[in-house]
């Protein structure tokens, strides 16, 4: 069932897409809240190892792109996108506020992980559906949506960090709990334009039938596939871009040292930017029928990424053992976002848009499964950073991000009446 398109709000979309992104804004929000203060509380209040410390978050942080895949299934089965965004939700929450007790904390971390299993697949299963199948709207819905993502990310090292840090991480947990709370509100306030679930008999039917295509399939295993090679390079930006950020970059500003961590907060904020943009033009040349095809956007995304990293490593070489300005980390990042703003959620629509109705929430935990790869790879390429310089690291993350370039490419002609 789809929300009437004349419906609109929020950059000209159905209203539904603003609940949609508010409840999405305040999860992460909670999701990225919680996550700031992880490390530090381990190691400052529980007093765990740093080491130790460090393996945990890696864990948790993968098994949240875990859980999705058996949430989805359990949401296209037999509890429902709707409901299984209410019951996540409730569930997160729960763990959240469970933070606040030392004795719990290994039950919380699991507790929340189980939660965005059902959440996270599930809300934006229910994009799709507010859009009818020839809504030239349709192309650039997920990139809106995609904006409440990185506000809620943008946001909460700012807000929840700041209250963990002065006033204790406890309060900062608590804090990310409000923030799942209110995310929860305006979903269930917002409940009547969002689209509803087919019947259960239907949906059991359905899937006890298939349809799932064997090219859909392939479709989206070769996506899979470039985008887990794509987020090798792109996940460096936490990792070992962090790592050059502090050791190697001219920081200062007057008589004042930028803190590292601040240009962390660049990528959300050039999200918030940088998609009116895009999506304006976008959707001016869908209406005009030039737009270009969801993988011809996303090998761009990745060719953007590539130029990047090739760019970082030029002035990396020229720099040689001096500083490099912080200017050219602004213009990375543009670059970097405007790359990830043609790629990920431009591949997110593309699931959702493709998955059959009975499917959608599988299908997109599968693509989510993509992010559980590529940040484990990301993380063992990462490790030999030691092993060579900034610069020659820099080239072989552009080579990387050029080989999920090709990957796409070759998808076009193939698949080009199958994502149509």
């Amino acid at each position: 069932m789809t929300i009437a398109a004349s419906e609109k709000s929020f950059l000209g979309q159905p209203r539904g897409l603003t609940v949609l992104f508010l409840t999405e804004m305040w999860e992460k929000f909670s999701f990225f809240g919680m996550r700031t203060l992880l490390v530090y509380y381990m190691t400052t209040t529980l007093l765990i190892e740093q080491g130790r410390a460090s393996i945990i978050y890696g864990v948790y942080t993968a098994v949240i792109y875990l859980t999705p895949i058996f949430g989805g299934v359990l949401a296209d089965r037999w509890l429902g996108r709707r409901r299984s965004v209410v019951m996540g939700a409730s569930i997160m929450i729960a763990g959240h506020f469970m933070m606040a007790s030392e004795a719990l904390f290994y039950p919380a971390l699991a507790v929340i992980a189980i939660g965005n299993g059902l959440f996270l697949p599930s809300l934006p299963g229910q994009v799709a559906g507010l859009y009818k199948p020839d809504d030239p709207r349709r192309g650039s819905a997920y990139n809106i949506y995609y904006m409440g993502v990185n506000l809620g990310a943008f946001m909460a090292p700012l807000v929840c960090g700041a209250v963990g840090e002065i006033y204790g991480w406890h309060w900062g947990f608590a804090l990310a709990g409000v923030g799942m709370a209110a995310g929860l509100t305006i979903y269930l306030l917002g409940g009547r334009y969002l689209p509803a679930d087919p019947p259960r008999a239907a949906r059991e039917e359905k899937i006890k039938g298939g349809g799932l295509g064997r090219s859909s399939l392939m479709l989206f295993g070769g996506v899979i596939l470039a985008v887990v090679v794509f987020r090798i390079a792109y996940e460096q930006v936490g990792n070992t871009l962090a790592l050059w950020i502090g050791s190697d970059v001219d920081r200062s500003l007057g008589g004042w040292t930028i803190p590292m961590t601040w240009f962390q907060s660049l990528n959300p904020l050039l999200v918030f930017l940088l998609t009116p943009i895009l999506v304006t033009a976008w959707d001016r040349s869908a209406r005009k029928g030039r737009g270009m095809s969801s993988l011809a956007r996303m090998a761009t995304g990745a060719a953007l990424v590539a130029g990047a990293f090739f760019g970082l490593a030029v002035v990396a070489t020229l720099a040689g053992q001096g500083a490099v300005h912080w200017l050219w980390l602004v213009v990375f990042f543009v670059l970097l976002t405007s790359g990830e703003l043609f790629i990920l959620p431009v591949g997110l629509g593309l699931f959702g848009r493709l998955a059959p109705v009975q499917m959608t929430a599988t299908m997109i935990a599968a693509w989510f499964l993509a992010a559980f790869a590529g940040n484990l790879l990301a993380g063992l390429v990462g490790s030999t950073w030691s092993l060579m310089s900034p610069a020659t690291y820099f080239a072989m993350m552009g080579v990387v991000a050029s080989v999920s370039v090709l990957g796409l490419l070759l998808l076009i002609r193939p698949f080009r009446n199958v994502e149509a």
